[in-house]
């Protein structure tokens, strides 16, 4: 019998009246929104399914994404469904942490607000020069990639998502330079991302300096299940490593092409995408697709679960 992963989308899928079927008909979703809320002083129901512009403000982005994915996830254990192996783009590795038991949804849910707080922070916004910027590269091979950004300075890979998808990352001007080097080169598009700053880039090392101050302050617990880190893309077993990972994981390239690939070759055939959007089951059908993927995003969605062994 093949494996199943929990997976769970970052930054960027978050979209209005995510998680509000869980909060409006599931006692577990309502309980995971109400203490997000008591955490941070604000109100997380109002964020999440009221029309508003902070909800594509980092430093509330994060808190809300992984206040979503953890409400469904409490939602989904409740009814006994469990994984072989979870995962996370980016920031939701650490929803991927509290699913394989390693940290609680209040620590996750703080730490991703002090995460976001600390990456807006890293990022200039009067100096336009410093100012930062991502773009998607679409339709060419990443090791092309790679060498025609090389000589370029101050600019990255940030994501590795997917054949035929890279993400590059850096100071504005580089990445406008190596985009117009890149479809020059014959990428099929390079499209700029609508992104607050150079995520995944030497840029936000402070940030990361910041978070490791905070996460020393969160007792972590053995894993029940093994995570897959962003930065080796590897299996995590020992969760003495989780926090120097999550640290260097906000200035490093996000490798999910390569996690996807590792969880595949160690038999999992079923990806269970928990939070807002198919962004990650998009990726996972370039990667290889003889594995089935299934989207959880309502309360109706875990029906699809009842299909397969968990």
């Amino acid at each position: 019998m093949g494996k199943t992963a929990f997976i769970f989308p970052g930054q960027g899928a978050q979209v209005c009246g995510m998680g509000q079927d869980f909060y409006e008909h599931t006692e577990t979703g309502r309980k995971i929104f109400d203490q997000a809320s008591e955490l941070l002083g604000f109100s997380m129901p109002e964020l999440c399914f009221e029309k508003n512009d902070r909800l594509d403000i980092t430093e509330y982005t994060q808190a809300a994404m992984v206040t979503v994915s953890v409400a469904m996830l409490k939602v989904m254990e409740e009814q006994g469904f469990r994984p072989d192996v979870t995962a996370g783009l980016s920031l939701g590795e650490y929803a991927a942490i509290v699913a394989a038991h390693g940290m609680t949804e209040k620590e996750a849910i703080v730490a991703v607000r002090k995460r976001g707080i600390f990456m807006d922070e890293a990022v200039p916004t009067d100096n336009p020069k410093k100012a930062g910027a991502m773009a998607a590269v679409l339709g060419m091979e990443t090791s092309k990639i790679e060498e025609l950004i090389l000589d370029i300075e101050d600019v990255d890979i940030a994501n590795y998502n997917c054949p035929g998808q890279i993400v590059i990352t850096g100071l504005k001007p580089a990445v406008e330079k190596a985009a117009k080097v890149l479809n020059e080169s014959g990428a099929k598009r390079v499209i700029e991302l609508n992104v607050s700053g150079p995520f995944h880039s030497k840029f936000l090392k402070t940030a990361g300096e910041k978070m490791s101050v905070e996460l020393e302050k969160i007792n972590l617990t053995e894993l029940e299940i093994p995570y897959v880190t962003n930065v080796t893309g590897e299996y995590v077993n020992d969760i003495s490593k989780t926090k120097e990972l999550l640290v260097k994981q906000i200035s490093s390239p996000v490798k999910w092409e390569q996690s996807v690939r590792n969880m595949i070759n160690n038999g999992v055939d079923t990806f269970v995408e928990i939070g807002p959007g198919k962004t990650l089951a998009g990726f996972i059908r370039k990667i290889d697709r003889n594995v089935k993927c299934i989207n959880i995003s309502t309360v109706d969605d875990l029906d699809k679960l009842k299909e397969i062994s968990l």
